[in-house]
């Protein structure tokens, strides 16, 4: 970690008036925050401060910071003796790839980064610059939650900030880099925004901390065990990215970012990372194996299709029954939603259906196509899945599927059962475009289950077990000519075309750019202020 240096660029022995000569030493106290043995006790701890954070955001130069000489106005407790400009957050405006962002970095070296009456002030403040010039914003937390001495001042400025999170909500994208502590009502104002990304080994967000835990139900859990970033990006679903340290964290945003619209208004950057629209991919071909029962990567099939290295995962380490993350198809940016035969036969449950669904709507708020390889056999059974509401969650699926507006392409690899076959995407919930491989199995379960359940009373009375097994297989197979393929859901219209799986990219490439100037059709409905999503 390098030695923290306070540069202001101002000239040694430059002749200034003294009102000038006063307004830089401001500047040079208001950028030591909390002061220098506070930045070096930050820096001990494998930590960039608030300053350092926001430099390595902003494109060289760029930046401008606000209320810089904000203080608190709080005097109970000693907190008249405790007082430095900018209340232990840092605002500003700058260009991020050349585009205009909000960047807020909570200074941890101030009282710990906590929140107060005129600390929670600069962020609404920056929040609603963000909104009136339609700029992403960027939260960088690192605070030990909201200033005990300035009581109900802080509980409201948290609300204030909680409420333009919600008004910003689908306006503006909102990233939230949790940099360290995160606790108690803070925590809110992360999880209300759209990603959230956590630094490995210094970060931690919990509702109630390890005391509290103990005291309450008698568990014994440090703070990373309860609130860690691997705890957060594999079993709760928080957090959707991971970083070893801050400046990989800061290329993580930064990364985000190239692949967002700055607001609702707009659309997404296009970038050509020069691969032809046109190249087919034979080694799709034999992906998916002959035996419906083997698993395969649908990451492999994503990355050959998408432009090369534009695939970015979202959630990566949550629910991996489904894969989803921003790539490019020609350029144009797409979301990509998909099941992963590789893990639980990419069947959907509780957590892959919420996965799904908050990342299908995001999409569909930032005016960014949907792009879904559709492998599933089912949502998964069993009294933990129904006692849990997978009713309820699956729903969410549909709901987020059928109210999308943006062009919408799906894919179906192999499996398509059932109502998950409905819920992924499919022509029945408004898919623009739909193609299937050959491979493609399309119907209310799998040949195997549905041959027993037809013709069970032909099964009961063979002689023998071989002499059944010879029977089902001979009535799997009809029932696949039959119904089980995607030329009878192509004769219907309900798939657009059947393809070699090699030609997939250029198929959607050309779907894309003609689905690009889509206009939606709704049906009719009486006027709403909006629908009632299952939660």
């Amino acid at each position: 970690m390098k030695p923290f240096k306070c540069t202001s660029g101002f000239a040694l022995g430059e002749s200034v008036r003294p009102e000038i000569s006063k307004l830089r030493e401001m500047i040079e106290e208001a950028r030591l925050g909390g002061g220098l043995k506070a930045i070096e006790k930050q820096h001990s701890r494998g930590k960039l401060t608030a300053r350092e954070r926001l430099e390595l955001l902003f494109d060289g130069g760029s930046y401008v910071e606000l209320d810089m000489l904000v203080t608190h106005r709080a005097t109970e407790f000693g907190m008249d003796k405790k007082k430095a400009f900018g209340d232990g957050v840092v605002t500003s405006f700058g260009k991020v790839g050349g585009r205009n962002v909000v960047g807020i970095a909570q200074d941890f070296t101030f009282m710990g980064g906590s929140l107060g009456e005129m600390h929670a002030a600069k962020i609404v403040k920056a929040t609603q610059l963000a909104l009136s010039v339609g700029a992403p914003v960027v939260f960088m937390n690192d605070s030990g939650g909201a200033r005990i001495q300035e009581g109900v001042d802080s509980l409201k400025g948290y609300g204030d900030v909680f409420y333009m999170n919600v008004h910003a909500s689908g306006v503006i994208p909102q990233i939230a880099a949790i940099m360290g502590p995160c606790a108690g009502g803070a925590v809110y104002s992360p999880a209300l925004m759209d990603f959230i990304i956590m630094v490995e080994g210094t970060s931690f967000m919990f509702i109630t901390g390890p005391r509290v835990v103990k005291a309450a139900v008698g568990e014994e859990v440090d703070e990373h065990g309860l609130g860690g970033a691997v705890v957060h990006a594999s079993k709760s679903g928080v957090a959707h990215f991971v970083a070893k340290d801050d400046k990989e964290a800061v290329g993580l945003i930064k990364k985000l970012l190239s692949y967002l619209p700055s607001n609702n208004m707009e659309q997404p950057p296009r970038v050509s990372v020069g691969d032809s629209p046109d190249r087919e991919d034979a080694t799709l071909n034999q992906l998916v194996p002959e035996d419906p029962q083997k698993p395969y990567d649908m990451k492999e099939v994503i990355n050959r299709v998408v432009d090369s290295g534009t695939f970015l995962e979202v959630h990566k380490d949550y629910a991996r029954n489904a894969v989803v993350g921003f790539a490019r198809l020609n350029g144009w940016v797409v979301g990509v939603v998909a099941n992963q035969p590789n893990y639980l036969s990419g069947a959907l449950d509780i957590n892959a259906s919420d996965k799904i669904s908050r990342f299908v709507r995001f999409l569909d708020a930032f005016n960014i196509p949907i792009v879904t390889f559709m492998d599933v056999p089912g949502f998964i059974p069993g009294t933990y899945q129904e006692h849990n509401g997978i009713i309820r969650h699956g729903a969410k699926i549909i709901y987020a599927y059928a109210e999308a507006t943006v062009p919408k392409l799906t894919v179906i690899t192999r499996k398509a059962y059932g109502g998950s076959y409905i819920a992924m995407g499919s022509r029945h919930l408004g898919a623009d475009f739909v193609a299937a491989w050959p491979t493609a199995e399309i119907a209310v379960m799998g040949p195997k289950g549905a041959a027993e359940i037809i013709w069970r009373k032909e099964l009961a009375a063979a002689k023998s077990d071989e002499e059944r097994k010879e029977l089902l297989d001979k009535l799997v197979k009809e029932y696949k000519e039959r119904i089980a393929n995607p030329y009878v859901a192509a004769s219907r219209g309900y798939v657009d075309t059947v393809i070699e799986p090699s030609q997939t990219r250029p198929v959607l490439v050309k779907a894309l750019e003609t689905l690009l100037t889509k206009r939606e059709v709704r049906i009719r409905t009486p006027p709403k202020k909006h629908g009632n999503m299952p939660v």
